[in-house]
């Protein structure tokens, strides 16, 4: 027993010896800033929502509407089978119970497009069918994970050169980092325009006629990748 309680001892003197040798970053001569930086991103995937209704259209079944909206939009180049999907497929069954109503079908849809124009293009070409009931969903970028990356390390080379810069105007020199903390980021812009993350000008939301040729012009928000992160430095 006393034999344990002598090599717990050793192993106790022998820890604390060895930490003692070495400073805690604190005990050290640092400088502490934060790095900040912004990258603004081109979208290259908005999706539209695209809801189609018997209700709007009257006289004409769903599929008397879907099937010229899919040509459509075929003919303008979208790959109708990659690109568009079905959100969601309804009626008013219920209210034709209590109110004695119409039955109407009702279906929704979401078109991804890569551009403003083509989004231009789909906005002009279905209110030609009498398809109005448009609107823009979200926007996204396909390469997010690379655009975060580059601008997580523009945010690490901003500190850097902050810290030579501020060391050198008192005659001192930076060394390696000794603590690093990401804080609290935005990556997406804020939000704002009609739909979130989108500004849209130059569209109104009007109808265009039939027997307008020209596009709409949209232009859509750039999206807006926000990093900061603290550094400290040690000062030699």
């Amino acid at each position: 027993m006393k034999y344990v309680i002598f090599s717990l001892l050793l192993l106790i003197s022998a820890t604390v010896s060895g930490q003692t040798g070495e400073k805690n970053f604190i005990d050290q001569n640092y400088i502490e800033v934060t790095g900040k930086a912004e990258l603004e991103i081109v979208p290259d995937e908005i999706y539209l929502k695209i809801i189609i209704s018997e209700k709007e259209i009257k006289g004409k079944s769903l599929s008397e509407i879907e099937n010229p909206m899919v040509a459509k939009l075929q003919d303008i180049g979208v790959d109708t089978k990659k690109d568009l999907s079905i959100k969601d497929y309804s009626s008013n069954f219920r209210s034709y119970w209590i109110a004695k109503s119409d039955i109407f079908l009702t279906k929704e849809y979401e078109l991804l497009v890569r551009d403003a124009k083509s989004a231009g293009k789909v906005f002009l070409e279905l209110q030609k069918l009498g398809i109005s009931n448009i609107s823009i969903n979200r926007i996204e970028s396909s390469k997010i994970q690379e655009y975060r990356k580059q601008v997580k390390i523009n945010a690490v080379k901003a500190a850097k050169e902050k810290a030579k810069s501020i060391a050198t105007a008192i005659n001192e020199d930076i060394g390696k980092a000794i603590y690093i903390q990401e804080l609290d980021n935005n990556f997406v812009s804020s939000l704002s325009g009609r739909v979130a993350g989108i500004q849209v000008r130059g569209y109104s939301n009007s109808v265009v006629s039939v027997g307008e040729s020209q596009e709409p012009d949209i232009e859509f928000e750039k999206i807006k990748l926000d990093y900061s992160i603290l550094v400290r430095f040690e000062l030699k």
